[in-house]
């Protein structure tokens, strides 16, 4: 029977997986290797994120043996185990596969051949939550600041949340109405419409934040980490009003590796702590989260009558297929049919 993974205490093998232990043994610098390599491909930080967390998983599950040694006898053991063991969601399932795939073509070179026998976890039908345009209101009225204008641009824009919080200043279009997500899921651009019941707030806190910035760059500080190579090449425009984000963290962070401090934008976890709070207040029963505005977004242009295709040029969907979901659930309950029951002339 295969072993479970184990975490081991510090200095145990478990802690080894990727911090340079001696040469011969299991994970000389190969997370740090996988960092890398999502990084020269432009991959997203969450991204990079879930590959280093799945390797570290497999390489624990199989007692710290380094993945040169493994193949796909192996691979195919650990997925099982999380499908049978763990009960992990496909997607989830998913995601360790594409890690996997992606540690041995791309850090090992050393593509595997076809996984096969692999007890797949189940992919339950699902379809998305999505609040009524008056659901969506309270919510919003339950909400301020920074946080109320987030919201505000994920139902009003489609937006994603990170597409939002990584939103600067430059691609913020007051007078075209319109917002430019760059390297967005799967390193695309696309263009977003900027809502028209925002223009006025942000661009007012926009005033605001562009004065502290100078006063920030005066002290020598007002700086932000720019995409890829971007910095190394023009560092002026680490205090450049328009790399600014437009949601910014109220402190800065002090930066090792540079020597400096760095302003963040907001973190996620403050608009998801903001989305629950509003969610208990507003008194909605649906288990809605920051996503549920994005798909309430997609839902309610396709009930104003935008066609499909607008629809997913919005999102930023790939496949058509992926929209298509948003007309079943225009299709749901009472809402695609007329009930029999109501052409009873009887008492409800």
């Amino acid at each position: 029977m295969q072993k479970r993974e184990s975490r081991g205490k510090t200095g145990g093998r478990g802690d080894e997986v990727g911090l340079g232990p001696p040469p011969g043994r299991p994970g000389v610098r190969l997370l740090d290797r996988v960092r890398h390599a999502a990084r020269v491909r432009h991959l997203a930080r969450n991204t990079e994120k879930a590959y280093v967390h799945w390797v570290k998983r497999y390489i624990r599950f199989h007692g710290c043996r380094h993945p040169q040694e493994l193949r796909e006898p192996e691979v195919n053991a650990f997925l099982t185990h999380l499908a049978v063991t763990e009960r992990v969601a496909a997607a989830t399932q998913n995601q360790a596969l594409a890690g996997l795939l992606f540690l041995y073509e791309n850090v090992l070179d050393q593509p595997l051949d076809r996984v096969e026998g692999v007890v797949r976890a189940k992919r339950p039908k699902r379809l998305p939550c999505v609040l009524t345009p008056e659901e969506v209101d309270r919510l919003l009225s339950h909400t301020t600041g920074q946080a109320r204008e987030i919201l505000t641009l994920l139902y009003g824009a489609g937006m994603r949340l990170t597409e939002a919080l990584q939103l600067r200043v430059k691609d913020v279009d007051f007078a075209q109405g319109q917002i430019v997500i760059r390297q967005a899921k799967g390193g695309k651009d696309r263009v977003a419409v900027l809502p028209e019941c925002l223009r006025p707030r942000l661009a007012a806190r926009l005033r605001d934040w562009r004065g502290r910035h100078a006063a920030d760059v005066d002290r020598g500080r007002g700086r932000v980490k720019l995409p890829g190579a971007y910095g190394r090449k023009h560092p002026a425009a680490e205090q450049a009003w328009g790399w600014q984000w437009v949601f910014p963290a109220d402190a800065d962070y002090f930066d090792r590796v540079a020597g400096r401090s760095f302003r963040h934008h907001v973190h996620e976890t403050a608009v998801q702590r903001a989305v629950r709070d509003a969610v208990r207040l507003a008194g909605i029963t649906k288990p809605a989260t920051c996503h549920t505005l994005r798909h309430s977004f997609a839902t309610h242009l396709l009930q104003d009558g935008y066609d499909i295709r607008t629809v997913q040029e919005l999102l930023g969907h790939k496949d058509v297929g992926t929209t298509m979901i948003y007309t079943h659930v225009l299709n749901r309950g009472g809402r695609g049919v007329r009930s029999p029951a109501d052409r009873l002339r009887g008492p409800g």
